[in-house]
């Protein structure tokens, strides 16, 4: 296990800390959300993955079976995969159990002699669960959120007393957008200092548009591409509602859809009822390298979401060539500048007007979209993000490895009148069985994993002479 990261040598004659050897950490990313299944979180996670593996870090990930797929698999660049059997409960989220994990992740953790344990997602009970049974193990944790959720309904009250019970503790906190910060601080209660906005990013070179702007054989007629879960946070009935208005003031467009979800059979029957079998393409659940090759083959992008945190698919847009219509909620103002975007209300008669007036701009020749790849790659890069990450755990705090046991109490206590206590409880629950654990198999009788091969990596760092 790592216990000092940084190796300092002094340097007498400049009088200054002149070369950091840093040693590289051993991180497992813990999440439900992974491939084969596609989404924003599961590409963040692999990219950010390979890229601090590139940084000369061990990464692994931690996930539950997808199907058939079981057991450990590796990746490209080493990038090891353990897929858990687990209960899935609704959209990839595993059941939560709170303490049935724990054997297993304990397992991992000593096998792969983890040093920070990053868990990505609000609904990834198995996320959630790593962190708190980590700190129970004494190693670091990071949390990722990626979603923003509301307050008033019976589910979203639940959820975030799930989210302030599990990061109650948690070593620092990483959002992907200022709008996603502020909704993450107040709901789990944790102050603002110890949150960090990290955004997604893209490989611009994998999205490049495919024709020069104007070489395009039919430049009248408009293609509005849609490429979402068609579920109701993300629009879909409002993309039911607009598409006949659209269809019917502009003669000359047509749409791609791709996606699949419990409202596709909606869409289907908006097609059939408005005889729009010739105008709108529904194509199904794409896989992510077919992306690029759906998004050239129009000149708008359309995303009607309810709430986003932040939208990657719309930088992924951005940097075909397309010229973006949006709603204007959560995170999505913060991601690409006013002159690649139309913002619309979420609501329809506002988004049929944005979508009519863009098609009208992409048609007079107002919009001018042939820089816009150049744009995205130096606003988005994965180097970065990863750099960004390295540097929040760099800022992980090693006295809280050390953390007495009623300090750590008090944080789960001022949780809640009732909650408090539960919480409390829980973490002693966990404490006991952590102890029953290592009595029965002893950390030391874990066979370590054989680690792929790590490149060392030199840091100058100056410092003043005190």
């Amino acid at each position: 296990m790592l216990i000092f990261p940084y190796l300092l040598q002094q340097d007498y004659t400049s009088g200054q800390n002149s070369l950091l050897f840093k040693m590289g950490y051993n991180i497992a990313m813990v999440t439900d959300f992974f491939y084969p299944q596609p989404g924003g979180v599961e590409f963040h996670v692999y990219h950010l993955s390979q890229k601090l593996i590139d940084l000369g870090h061990s990464v692994i990930i931690i996930t539950h079976n997808y199907g058939d797929r079981n057991g450990i698999r590796y990746l490209t660049n080493g990038l090891k995969v353990y897929y858990v059997p687990y209960w899935v409960l609704y959209r990839s989220s595993a059941f939560p159990t709170i303490f049935s994990a724990f054997p297993i992740l304990r397992n991992i953790f000593i096998r792969e002699s983890i040093d920070i344990i990053h868990g990505h997602g609000s609904l990834s009970t198995l996320g959630l669960e790593a962190i708190f049974h980590g700190r129970t193990m004494g190693r670091k944790t990071v949390f990722t959120d990626h979603s923003l959720f509301g307050f008033a309904d019976m589910g979203s009250i639940w959820g975030n007393k799930i989210l302030k019970f599990a990061i109650s503790d948690v070593g620092h906190v990483i959002c992907v957008s200022h709008t996603c910060k502020e909704n993450t601080v107040l709901r789990a209660s944790i102050e603002p200092w110890k949150v960090s906005v990290i955004p997604n990013a893209v490989i611009s070179k994998d999205f490049r548009p495919e024709l020069p702007i104007g070489s395009r054989v039919d430049s009248d007629v408009i293609t509005i591409v849609v490429i979402t879960r068609l579920f109701p946070n993300k629009g879909a009935d409002l993309l039911t509602a607009i598409i006949p208005r659209i269809c019917f003031s502009n003669t000359k467009v047509n749409f791609i859809i791709a996606g699949d979800g419990p409202k596709y059979m909606d869409l289907e029957q908006m097609r059939e009822k408005y005889f729009l079998q010739e105008r709108v393409q529904l194509i199904g659940a794409i896989k992510h390298e077919e992306v690029r090759n759906v998004m050239t083959q129009g000149e708008i992008y359309l995303h009607p979401s309810l709430t986003e945190a932040f939208g990657t698919v719309l930088v992924e847009a951005a940097s075909c060539g397309l010229y973006v219509v949006t709603t204007r909620v959560g995170g999505i103002p913060e991601v690409l500048p006013s002159n690649m975007t139309s913002f619309a209300e979420p609501e329809e008669d506002s988004l049929v007007e944005a979508t009519l007036d863009a098609i009208h701009k992409i048609q007079s020749g107002d919009i001018d979209t042939s820089d816009f790849h150049e744009r995205v790659g130096k606003m988005y890069s994965w180097a970065d993000i990863a750099q960004r990450t390295e540097a929040v755990y760099d800022s992980l705090d090693l006295a809280e490895l050390n953390e007495l046991l009623i300090p750590r109490l008090l944080k789960f206590y001022c949780c809640g009148l009732i909650a408090g206590k539960l919480f409390v409880l829980c973490v002693i629950v966990d404490i006991f069985l952590y102890t029953i654990l290592e009595w029965l198999y002893p950390g030391e009788h874990v066979d370590l994993a054989t680690k792929w091969p790590k490149q060392k990596r030199h840091k100058r760092i100056r410092e003043k002479h005190s």
